[in-house]
């Protein structure tokens, strides 16, 4: 298949999904949940360069991770984060690999932690309230998490790992308040759309990390084969 029909399919297979596919059939929506991260690994793998690195690998693994949360989180929502949190920590460790320090970048750990200790008060509040207080600690865990890992993205310098990363976070957000606060119309659609444009964002940021290597590589002069 040719890469740029990929991106088409996976659009057509998450606005299936979002929009077509019924929530009463549980094994049709498992499956049709999974196809679009399928394709999404597909395409990230075809991006990424032939003679993969650390970075890719820890990428591509870490969009593994997701699509085993999108299965697990179905049927029991720890596994399911667990999941997820495993595949943030994949996605942070390559991040972190591509390091590119500077102060406007690490400043972003301000905005970063007003985020994380804004929704992490409001979900402990929602979770006492509703006396779910054993989701606290897995439920903080994962806040911290998924904000390291948004902050790890922006210490890259690359827009694509930036842009999924944050679309990712602003998509746990939703779910989260959705789930845990105040449930709210349209919120199932608005996390999936963002879920599914963060991973492909995530997906594509290897092909732009690719791009911008070759653009670096020493010219070699002489004969093509």
């Amino acid at each position: 298949m040719k890469k740029f029909l990929l991106p088409v399919l996976i659009l057509m297979m998450s606005l299936l999904y979002i929009f077509v596919i019924p929530s009463e059939l549980v094994i049709v929506k498992l499956l049709f949940k999974v196809i679009p991260m399928l394709l999404i690994i597909t395409y990230a793998y075809m991006q990424a360069p032939d003679r993969k690195q650390y970075y890719d690998w820890m990428l591509l693994t870490g969009l593994f991770f997701c699509m085993l949360g999108d299965a697990f989180i179905i049927y029991e929502f720890i596994f399911g984060l667990a999941a997820f949190l495993i595949g943030h920590l994949f996605y942070m460790t390559g991040f972190f690999r591509k390091w590119r320090f500077s102060k406007l970048h690490f400043a972003a750990i301000i905005p970063i932690g007003l985020y994380a200790y804004f929704m992490g008060g409001e979900i402990i509040q929602a979770l006492i309230r509703d006396n779910n207080k054993a989701l606290i600690v897995p439920v903080l865990l994962y806040i911290t998490v998924i904000s390291l890992m948004m902050w790890s993205a922006i210490m890259t310098g690359h827009k694509w790992a930036i842009i999924g990363s944050i679309t990712f976070g602003i998509s746990d957000s939703i779910l989260s308040w959705n789930m845990f606060v105040t449930p709210f119309a349209s919120a199932g659609t608005l996390v999936m759309i963002t879920y599914y444009a963060a991973q492909f964002c995530i997906a594509y940021s290897l092909r732009a990390k690719a791009s911008q290597a070759s653009s670096h590589s020493p010219a070699i002069t002489g004969t093509r084969s």
